[in-house]
């Protein structure tokens, strides 16, 4: 199944279920409070009484989590090798997943123009990712019961000011920039995805490919990400963890590729789709 929220006509920002070329709404306040409920109560909140064409509806982000997204750094490998190279120094892998988090007022909706300010960063960037969002509040969780605490998946771009991350040494700052955490544009069943690990993953700027890889090469993957990140921490329903993204980033190549006022990006995710978002820089 395919969960979005959508904005109708009238304003209105509503939870649903795409079916074919048309979004069954849930009676829901939100998709966040839908995705809290046990999942044998989920299906009393499905409404069988609306169905709306999605031509007459805009997609906003699927979810806005309550607090601030995980993400996952230098979690694929040819990506550390192309971060180490760029920056002059040696690759060293963690042992364990190296987090670091976005603030939730970062998030963006699919389709929309993510507003970008050149006083603020001369080098925004790119980062394909699969992220998972977390369908049970949880805590201590078992890499071998990861699986269970899993609502679905969707795509997330992790738009990064570079600059501003080398300024600032911890990544908070140069990540959480408004408009640099676009995601969707739907949320994916964990049982519609299957295996994760088994999924190509790509990232195209004006029709040009810069990423591609598949899943299957993170370091770490998603049971030891959420086994790690819930140890002595409560994970809540509808947190989002971006799972890092494979090589071909803009400040890694050569010369340095970064993102200018007028780009097309798409994050394109075997069985989620594409999450496109255009550049506008002022």
């Amino acid at each position: 199944m395919r969960f979005v929220t959508f904005r109708t006509a009238d304003g209105r920002v509503r939870p649903g279920v795409i079916e074919g070329d048309a979004v069954r709404t849930i009676s829901t306040s939100t998709l966040l409070e839908y995705i809290a409920l046990a999942p044998h109560e989920r299906v009393a909140w499905h409404s069988g009484d609306e169905v709306i064409p999605l031509a007459n509806v805009t997609l906003d982000a699927p979810v806005r989590p309550l607090r601030n997204i995980f993400c996952v750094g230098r979690n694929y490998l040819e990506h550390a090798k192309e971060g180490a190279r760029a920056s002059g120094r040696e690759l060293k892998l963690p042992d364990v997943p190296t987090f670091f988090t976005k603030a939730p007022t970062a998030i963006a909706a699919p389709d929309a123009t993510l507003h970008l300010e050149a006083n603020v960063s001369n080098e925004h960037d790119f980062e394909a990712e699969l992220a998972v969002v977390i369908g049970a509040r949880c805590k201590g969780v078992k890499e071998a019961d990861a699986h269970a605490v899993i609502f679905g998946y969707t795509a997330f771009n992790d738009v990064t000011a570079r600059d501003l991350q080398r300024a600032h040494v911890q990544w908070f700052k140069g990540k959480s920039l408004d408009d640099s955490a676009p995601i969707g544009p739907w949320i994916v069943s964990a049982d519609e995805i299957g295996d994760p690990h088994a999924l190509d993953i790509a990232f195209r700027l004006n029709g040009v490919e810069k990423q591609h890889s598949k899943t299957s090469n993170m370091i770490f993957r998603i049971p030891r990400l959420i086994a790690e990140l819930s140890k002595g921490m409560t994970l809540e329903a509808g947190d989002v963890i971006a799972t890092g993204t494979p090589e071909g980033v803009g400040f890694a190549r050569t010369p340095p590729e970064f993102l200018r006022d007028g780009d097309v990006m798409e994050v394109d995710i075997e069985k989620i789709g594409v999450l496109k978002n255009r550049i506008s820089i002022a």
